[in-house]
């Protein structure tokens, strides 16, 4: 009998590190928390939304290998059959019919955040795209928009994590970002969406991140006039006053205009977008640049600015830009890539990270689960072989590393 006991007790502990249910996580403090983008973009004919192939297609009213915008086919093994919309002329090798998945369905954003809280990850930023608003060019998409947010705001709740907003600005006008944006805000101040338990809270303020400063950027139609009323806006007291991250260029210290230099240094928080940024070594194999890490963190401490670094896996988007298989390829070389990524981290001692991304198959940085045996119709990138978990896994034990529950090892620390 005792023995049977003792057995009892030793079984959470041979459990595996990313599947053990961790505590919830504190929503007053934005200090440490390691979490993810969460795009929630993906819609199928069908769903709620009634948009078509959105996010997966680059025509809504069909899908075909001539028309895929996305990288990585979703390991969709283990969704209900209610979260799987067929995926015509696709199929597995094994012949099977292929589908895919539509994230205007609260049990697959809920399947997601399990899975975020499965791996040890504090929770997500939940991508608000300003084109998608009202006032933006593509309004319609706003209800499925809205929805998604209600289902992060539940599956956040059910799971423990935290959420907060994070707006992009790519595609919209200069002279619409700050109201469409702001409008938005304050519906959410309004609706107390903002105030929800699990919505991320620092210094007593809701978190925004907002993505989008950089300096002539074709994508990103903003100017430090802008910013500075951004800000502006996100600091005055009153309802809508918020703790302000900015996101932007990885280089933001080398631009030599002095007002982008001042306006960088009047956020709470900064986020570098460190996503295709690499340095090749003398063998030709591609790692993610970080040696300007220690500087930057360096600097934002000097101004009272947070600094909160990006790691990444790898990164592809051929179909996207219509380029040939494999020209925009950045390896993930099973791991070690982004695994170089956290052991840098450990050894500067950082504790908050920007993990990119949750689900973004469309510029192949996903972390969620992907198949290595995605539909023979197209060109797919896979995760080497590897398990569909093995990258959940991996960010948990990056985690662990972080936070000193594992010794700093330059060599992922786990076996697939």
């Amino acid at each position: 009998m005792f023995r049977w006991f003792l057995l009892f007790l030793l079984i959470p502990a041979a459990l595996p590190a990313w599947g053990k249910r961790p505590d919830t996580v504190d929503a007053t403090s934005l200090r440490g928390k390691i979490m993810c983008g969460y795009q929630g973009w993906f819609r199928c004919p069908g769903d709620a939304a009634g948009l078509g192939w959105i996010h997966w297609s680059r025509d809504s009213r069909r899908l075909g290998p001539d028309t895929l915008t996305f990288e990585m086919w979703p390991d969709m093994r283990e969704y209900d059959a209610g979260e799987r919309f067929p995926a015509p002329g696709f199929t597995y090798p094994d012949g099977r019919p292929a589908s895919l998945f539509s994230a205007d369905n609260a049990a697959t954003v809920l399947r997601h955040f399990r899975w975020m809280q499965g791996c040890g990850l504090d929770g997500a930023w939940l991508q608000h795209f300003l084109v998608d608003l009202p006032g933006g060019p593509q309004p319609a998409r706003y209800p499925s928009r809205l929805r998604v947010l209600r289902h992060v705001m539940a599956a956040a709740q059910q799971t423990g994590r935290v959420w907060a907003l994070a707006y992009d600005i790519a595609g919209m006008p200069t002279d619409r970002i700050y109201d469409v944006l702001t409008g938005d805000w304050k519906r959410m101040a309004a609706d107390n969406t903002i105030k929800s338990p699990r919505y991320l809270h620092d210094h007593g303020r809701p978190v925004v991140l907002i993505w989008g400063f950089y300096d002539h950027n074709p994508s990103n139609a903003m100017t430090p006039e802008l910013a500075n009323k951004l800000i502006d806006f996100f600091h005055a007291p009153g309802p809508h006053a918020a703790y302000l991250v900015g996101g932007g260029d990885w280089n933001w210290r080398g631009n030599p205009d002095p007002q982008w230099q001042a306006l960088y240094r009047r956020f709470d928080a900064y986020v570098p977008w460190n996503v295709g940024n690499y340095s090749v070594d003398a063998e030709g194999t591609k790692h993610a640049s970080v040696g300007y890490w220690a500087d930057d963190r360096r600097e934002c401490d000097r101004h009272g600015v947070q600094w909160i670094p990006v790691v990444y896996p790898g990164f592809s988007w051929d179909n996207l830009q219509r380029q040939p298989p494999g020209t925009s390829t950045i390896p993930r070389r099973g791991g070690r890539f982004l695994w170089e990524q956290f052991h840098a981290l450990a050894e500067l001692k950082e504790e908050a990270v920007y993990v990119a991304m949750f689900d973004e198959v469309d510029e192949g940085t996903a972390i969620f689960k992907v198949t290595s045996s995605p539909p023979v119709q197209g060109h797919f990138v896979g995760y080497d072989g590897l398990p569909s978990d093995w990258y959940l896994r991996l960010v948990g034990e990056g985690i662990r590393l972080l936070r000193g529950q594992r010794p700093l090892t330059p060599d992922i620390p786990i076996m697939p």
